[in-house]
């Protein structure tokens, strides 16, 4: 009998027995209906189902907010290709807005020189480091293009072309001190030519050089191509004077130029491949 009670076995039916009370007890003292076994069940394993009631809301929680920044995420990418589509559409209108006005005065220019011929062409590609600007067309001289050619954006010089290749052209713009061109000023008619300047092509900006201290050339006056040479007709717009000074390199007096166009940023350009005059070249 000791060894009975002694015994392992025998601690556990009672350890269980105490339960089945404890169970019984708590259950009276409730009020409730249950079974001892299933109130003893329920006591014991109460906080295990109260952690896993917390695990299910937690992971409910979790599907739902992941369901949430799913549609979050969706309403995202319709936004960014509806921002994207309006880009699209904000480029198309500047671009369309660019070539109205390079045709706008171009079509003035050719109404009132009926021999001019032009090529429209696009810029393709530019040297950073060149600080004159030149830059290559998308047309060559399979579209009539030969070197020489005036390039014009509307009815203000852009420079001309330096290179015609077949299918693509390089362009020297009127900031280059390779390019010269013999100008007048429109108001007292005085003559002389444009070149490009190291310093002044880094403010966008070429020259009328070779004037006197008597100059007529002040500020604000518009300088105009004068067609002396037959290479470039008379009357294409080079820009307006911002200042008059003396050139440190000679005795004679200068102009800064203020181009009518900025040179640097041409997308697209007019090349004049005839004006019904003979070239001198």
């Amino acid at each position: 009998m000791k060894t009975l009670l002694k015994s392992k076995r025998f601690k556990i039916i009672i350890a269980i027995i105490a339960l089945l009370l404890a169970g019984a007890l708590i259950c009276a003292a409730n009020g409730r209906s249950e079974t001892a076994q299933s109130g003893i069940i329920g006591f014991v394993f109460a906080p295990a189902q109260w952690a896993a009631a917390k695990i299910s809301n937690a992971v409910e929680g979790v599907f739902g907010e992941a369901s949430g920044n799913a549609e979050y995420l969706e309403r995202i990418d319709e936004l960014e290709k509806q921002v994207g589509s309006l880009q699209s559409q904000l480029n198309d209108f500047e671009n369309m807005k660019k070539q109205n006005a390079l045709y706008k005065d171009a079509l003035g220019l050719k109404s009132e020189n009926p021999s001019f011929t032009f090529v429209e062409a696009e810029a393709t590609g530019r040297d950073a480091a060149d600080i004159f600007g030149s830059y290559t067309i998308n047309k060559g001289s399979l579209s009539g293009i030969k070197k020489g050619d005036a390039v014009l954006y509307g009815n203000y010089l852009v420079g001309t072309v330096d290179a015609a290749y077949p299918s693509y052209s390089v362009v020297k713009t009127i900031l280059d001190p390779d390019f010269s061109v013999s100008v007048y000023e429109i108001v007292s008619g005085e003559i002389s030519y444009i070149t490009g300047d190291a310093a002044l092509a880094a403010q966008g900006k070429c020259k009328m050089a070779n004037l006197t201290s008597q100059t007529a050339v002040s500020h604000g006056s518009i300088i105009s191509t004068a067609g002396i040479s037959g290479s470039i007709p008379k009357g294409i717009i080079i820009g307006t004077v911002d200042e008059v000074d003396e050139d440190p390199s000679s005795v004679s007096y200068y102009a800064s130029i203020e181009p009518g166009i900025d040179v640097d940023n041409i997308s697209n350009c007019l090349v004049l491949i005839n004006h019904g005059a003979v070239s001198d070249k």
